[in-house]
């Protein structure tokens, strides 16, 4: 992952490729418009999943292809000019919108195979472990880098490790053991899913409270990609530190994935979202401030805290909030609620950046973030710890 991070590595690559700044800063609210986009159909498509294994290693080859593809062009074939960046966002939308029909499926198998009371520390670990792996990753591409291979040939080789390296990880999904205990439905007609989907929405309270937060909250996705930019414009570092930048990402990122997972099982996950939004938060507040690399790096700290926090929290609430009934369900209804405020903050990003009031985005961006936050603590309810909340589905 380390090698096509969309809050690192990607904008400074564009930023390089010669995309208007506008593009670059908008990687980031992009690539979670995408995974977002296909989530609602694919949750319908595979809503009567009989083969979880096979279902998930067959979604990701949708992510395979384009990461293949960016590697071979851009390693072989160097390519430059306009048609550079495009081609590039060309493959980055096929790439974003496969992750999108990936993760209903994922979350299902997810919950399939791990112990509800175990989920915390094993979420928690897993994504640490990631983590650990993205520090070596981040080793790695600071010295690709740093080195004589030309750019943009570099960042191919980089594409191309992450390429096999997801290949190898999704592999492993076969040696994962389903739990017969694990909640079966009879299988939905597509009129019966799709009312499932309305009484979700109309009668669950606390889930709406809770997506009235992410929607505020979603202002950060613009932002991870508009820090490295922003900074670069104002600071002038070189383009090897994404790799410095990664490195620091990934090691908070480990790090706040285990003690979310651990904290989440004993206090409830809710704890780990408002984490996530605080530390998004402060990373708004650090970048407005900065006076040097040191204050990009602290800003990538808490951006990373913000990532691992995030993953283990927000499944693990899923997971209450549908009673691991309908994960698939209501994993795909906040993704595709969320997808046009993230497109609208998006929009507006682009066009103060590419107006010059890169410092007016990060400020309004902070004040939403505020909000969603302030929404978060005082009014959604943590649904495992108060399970008389959530809806009867």
């Amino acid at each position: 992952m380390a090698f096509h991070t969309v809050y690192a590595v990607i904008p400074l690559f564009l930023y390089e490729l010669g995309a208007p700044s506008g593009i670059a800063v908008s990687v980031g609210g992009l690539f979670s418009f995408l995974i977002a986009a296909p989530q609602l159909i694919s949750a319908i498509l595979w809503r009567n999943i009989r083969n979880l294994k096979l279902a998930v290693l067959f979604v990701h080859t949708l992510v395979w292809v384009p990461l293949f593809i960016m590697g071979f062009i851009f390693t072989f074939f160097s390519p430059s000019g306009t048609s550079s960046w495009t081609f590039y966002l060309f493959l980055f939308v096929f790439y974003g919108l496969g992750l999108g029909v990936v993760i209903p499926v994922w979350v299902d198998f997810l919950s399939a195979v791990t112990l509800r009371r175990a989920r915390g520390t094993f979420f928690g670990l897993s994504f640490a472990l990631g983590g650990f792996g993205s520090f070596l990753g981040g080793i790695l591409l600071r010295y690709l880098l740093k080195s004589d291979m030309p750019f943009p040939q570099n960042f191919g080789v980089g594409f191309f490790i992450f390429c096999f390296s997801t290949i190898i990880a999704t592999v492993v999904y076969i040696g994962y053991r389903v739990n017969e205990n694990h909640p079966k439905r009879n299988p939905l007609l597509l009129k019966e899913f799709l009312a499932l989907a309305k009484t979700i929405i109309n009668d669950h309270k606390n889930f709406q409270k809770y997506i009235l937060s992410r929607i505020f909250c979603c202002a950060h996705l613009p932002a991870v990609s508009l820090y490295p930019v922003y900074c670069q414009q104002k600071l002038g570092f070189d383009i090897s530190e994404a790799g410095t930048f990664t490195m620091i990402n990934v090691i908070a990122s480990g790090c706040a994935s285990y003690f979310t997972g651990k904290m989440g099982q004993r206090f409830g996950y809710k704890s780990g979202m408002v984490f996530f939004c605080l530390s998004h938060f402060l990373a708004v507040l650090l970048a407005i401030f900065s006076q040097n690399i040191v204050w990009v790096y602290a800003i990538f700290l808490c951006i990373g805290m913000a990532n691992g926090a995030f993953m283990p929290a927000a499944m693990n609430m899923v997971y209450d909030f549908s009673g691991d009934k309908n994960n698939k369900l209501y994993m795909a209804l906040i993704d595709s609620i969320l997808a046009p405020f993230v497109l609208f903050f998006i929009f507006l990003t682009s066009i103060l950046t590419e107006w010059g009031y890169l410092l007016t985005a990060l400020s309004g961006i902070g004040v939403s973030l505020l909000i969603g936050l302030l929404i978060l603590i005082l009014f959604v309810k943590d649904p495992g710890l108060f399970p008389k909340f959530n809806a009867d589905t």
